[in-house]
């Protein structure tokens, strides 16, 4: 019989994996091709942006505007199921809204008079007149949409059809409805704005014909009858009255918490105003004057003078008073009268008068008083203050009450602050209690539903799952066939032939699973030959079918393969 062909004992790895059946090359070929995908997945899901809505509930208008300034802008863009928001890279977001922001966008539902651009041929008057109307009233929409506290607007104005032949023509007249933002409102300076807005945008719109709505249907803007101005009167007394309060309570805390601490007092002041309105007029005059000391107002001068011119005729008309005079008697008693010689005038047969009237000024004082609104008449402060904590050296906390000299200093200080007046009917109420310290007891929620836990798992799921995933593919598939590769079947057994020369059988199994080599005993206990027929009868329990395989060789007379 001829010695049979030895077989190497390091074969190369070409010749291992050419010595695996069909099966086993398909499982290595598949675990490779899966281990490489996973690795790519992996990288490829490890770079991928985290998405972030940029926009929810667009119209179809600002959504197409705003896809096609991000295709511009080469920012990547998806969107969620049901079309509802955009979605862009979370590092993005803020970048991007504040570059469509630059550009106007979104615009929002509301159209202005862009919509006069898209006039078609053979549109009627009051078509025109609609489409202006609408336009009208959508640039005013956003007019107003610009203030901060306004979240959005809508504007209806009535405009009458003007006609000349009309006597009286009837007054546009419009209607604001406005939704705020939570937590803000709108004073009384920006609702006159808004007013005062609409009816400069309207020809021959007042402003009383504006009225402005929240979005609960309460009227904002106050008509021109009384009672909504007497309405509107009270809140902002009332808002006045508040602020008065607040500032009074600020007050006393200010000076306070220094000295017992930010949560250790509390302060509540009521404050009476007097928002009447008074009006007095005083009018007084002075006690007359002296001639010498008054001052001349007007002054009035009448002189007329009559004398005799020669010899007139006097007494009763008639002939006899024509007749000459007769000559005069001497009289019985006196001195003779002197002659006067006929024709001569004399001062007693004169007559003259004068008269003079002298109007001097009336001294008047006209004085009016009008008394201030919000006058204070009376306040009313009550102060709490809590007990003194104090720690000792060993840690244990305790409270004391204040002493009836601190509480008349703090007392001082609270009158002192506000203003105390006695005659006024002032009142201050200091106390000092203790404080009653609620616990608040907090839902303890599981690690698990905690929100920062839950992102943080949802971070690292893709890589986890991943990683998980390799080491079960490699594990599972590539790293058997490696062994196998890596090293020759049978063990690396040696036999010997019947010429005594020693080689190396190599066989490899088809589906059997790998079975655990046992220790070989060690060189004190047995031969050389007899590890060596020892190898070779495990080969043959091992691997039969390679062992029938050399026998039938060996007695054909064929060398082995």
């Amino acid at each position: 019989m001829q010695a049979a062909a030895a077989i190497p004992l390091n074969p190369t790895l070409m010749e291992r994996f050419s010595a695996m059946d069909q099966g086993q090359r398909l499982k290595l070929a598949l675990g490779i091709v899966l281990f490489v995908a996973i690795g790519i997945g992996g990288l490829v899901m490890g770079r991928q942006a985290d998405w972030r809505v940029l926009y929810t509930s667009l119209a179809d208008k600002d959504g197409g505007a705003v896809i096609a300034q991000l295709t511009t802008m080469n920012v990547p863009y998806k969107y969620t199921e049901g079309g509802g928001a955009i979605l862009v890279p979370a590092d993005r977001v803020h970048d991007v809204r504040l570059k469509l922001a630059a550009l106007g966008l979104p615009k929002g539902s509301v159209n202005g008079f862009e919509m006069m651009e898209s006039n078609r041929f053979g549109m009627t008057q009051f078509q025109e007149r609609l489409t202006f109307q609408r336009g009208l009233e959508g640039e005013l929409t956003r007019s107003i949409q610009s203030i901060a506290s306004v979240a959005n607007a809508r504007v209806h104005l009535a405009l009458p059809n003007q006609n000349g032949f009309f006597r009286e023509q009837q007054k546009p007249s419009a209607s604001v409805l406005l939704s705020l933002h939570p937590g803000r409102g709108l004073d009384k300076a920006q609702l006159a704005g808004i007013v005062h807005l609409v009816a400069s945008s309207v020809p021959e719109l007042s402003p009383g014909a504006v009225s402005v709505l929240d979005d609960t249907g309460k009227l904002l803007s106050a008509p021109g009858d009384d009672g909504a101005n007497g309405l509107a009167a009270d809140a902002e007394q009332l808002q006045y009255a508040q602020q008065m309060e607040q500032m009074y309570s600020r007050r006393i805390l200010d000076i306070l918490e220094p000295l017992v601490g930010r949560q250790n007092v509390k302060a509540q002041v009521k404050a009476d105003l007097d928002f009447s309105q008074t009006e007095s007029t005083t009018e007084s005059h002075a006690p007359n004057q002296s001639p010498e000391t008054g001052a001349v107002r007007s002054q009035q001068v009448v002189e007329s003078s009559m004398g005799a011119a020669g010899n007139l005729p006097a007494g009763v008309p008639g002939a006899t008073t024509n007749q000459p005079p007769a000559a005069s008697a001497a009289p019985i008693n006196g001195q003779p009268a002197a002659l006067t010689p006929a024709g001569a005038s004399t001062a007693a047969n004169a007559n003259s008068k004068k008269e003079s009237i002298i109007n001097y000024e009336v001294d008047k004082t006209v004085r009016v008083v009008k008394a201030a609104s919000g006058v204070v008449r009376r306040i009313n402060a009550a102060v709490v203050i809590n007990h003194q904590t104090a720690t000792d050296e060993k840690g244990k906390t305790t409270t004391t009450p204040l002493t009836d000299a601190q509480i008349e200093k703090m007392t001082a200080l609270v009158r002192e602050t506000i203003g105390f007046n006695k005659e006024r009917g002032d009142s201050v109420n200091l106390m000092n209690a203790p404080f009653v310290n609620e616990k608040v007891v907090v839902a303890e929620v599981p690690l698990w539903r905690q929100p920062e836990v839950q992102d943080l798992a949802k971070s690292f799921a893709w890589p986890l799952g991943m990683l998980v995933l390799a080491a079960m593919v490699f594990l599972g598939v590539i790293r058997p066939a490696m062994k196998m590769l890596g090293s020759p079947a049978g063990g690396g057994s040696g036999v010997t032939d019947v010429e005594g020369r020693e080689g190396t059988l190599s066989a490899l199994e088809a589906d059997q699973p790998e079975r655990p080599k046992l220790a070989a005993p060690g060189p004190a206990e047995l031969t050389p030959s007899e590890i060596m027929l020892e190898e070779a009868r495990k080969l043959t329990r091992d691997n039969p079918a390679a062992v029938a395989n050399i026998v039938k060789t060996w007695m054909s007379g064929e060398g082995v393969s």
